[in-house]
């Protein structure tokens, strides 16, 4: 075998080896995927824009849908609640798992903004021009969820919600939600386990449910979306600027919480750059 010959066997080695691994990447799922607002690469951002819209809009119409349908068909507040969140949990859930590649499911404002601060200082996340696109996409998405639970259980169309909650017991309900959501979502991204996303954080909305004051919004595309329905899920106009800046609030302390907590290099899983999905 002459050198050129050998050399041309070794490169079609290595094309066939690295063919191979690629398949069994897809195979088993353990390849790059994309983090939280790390998109995926040669996705389109109008195709993300879509996936944020869609995913906010079906997200807001189970929550808003299922307590609608939890209010017909019993009036005691500790099964609707029940009936509410187990209806979240496994929507959220899907969501995730659904979307995930596609724009990372943020469905979150606050998650976005968090995703872009984060890639300001030199980690994965979203430009500018990216969240310039989703918390839009994000807000008309769950004002469209909202106006679509409404229609298919015959109630009036963007009707404001009635439902007062100001309290200041509530806006810290909506501190601690928010930042424990963040702390999760990138903790998760820091020790490489960002796999169990859709089980994770669908499971948190769920326990956030019964242990937060607030039923744990922890969205401010969500939080502007119930404002559109006087249901079970709604909440006043009035009370969504308090809510969202809560939220705001709580997001800044989840990133520091992570920034205290998983620390280059003492974090025992810490994976290697660019871990996705």
């Amino acid at each position: 075998m002459t050198a050129t010959e050998a050399t041309e066997a070794t490169e079609a080695t290595e094309n066939d080896g690295a063919r191979g691994a690629a398949v069994a990447s897809a195979a088993t799922g353990l390849g790059p995927q994309p983090a939280p607002g790390a998109t995926p690469p040669r996705t389109p951002l109008t195709a993300r824009a879509t996936a944020e819209f869609v995913g906010t809009a079906l997200l807001v119409a189970v929550v808003i849908g299922s307590g609608i349908q939890a209010t017909e068909l019993t009036r005691d507040v500790g099964v609707q609640l029940l009936a509410n969140s187990i209806a979240t949990v496994f929507g959220l859930g899907i969501l995730i798992l659904l979307l995930g590649p596609v724009s990372g499911a943020h469905f979150n404002p606050v998650v976005t903004l968090a995703e872009w601060w984060t890639a300001r200082h030199g980690g994965d996340g979203v430009t500018a021009r990216e969240v310039a696109v989703y918390v839009p996409a994000q807000v008309v998405g769950a004002i469209a969820g909202a106006v679509l639970a409404d229609a298919m259980f015959g109630k009036p169309l963007a009707q404001w919600s009635t439902h007062d909650r100001s309290a200041g017991n509530l806006l810290l309900g909506e501190v601690v939600a928010t930042a424990v959501l963040v702390l999760l979502i990138f903790g998760l991204a820091r020790t490489g386990r960002l796999r169990f996303a859709p089980v994770a954080v669908a499971s948190y909305i769920g326990a956030a449910y019964w242990f937060t004051s607030s039923t744990s919004f922890a969205n401010p595309a969500v939080t502007v979306g119930r404002a559109f329905s006087d249901t079970f899920a709604g909440i006043a106009p009035g009370s969504v600027a308090g809510f969202v800046g809560a939220q705001l609030v709580g997001g800044a302390v989840g990133l520091a919480l992570v920034a205290l907590i998983f620390r280059p290099g003492r974090s025992a899983g810490r994976p290697a750059a660019g871990r996705r999905w």
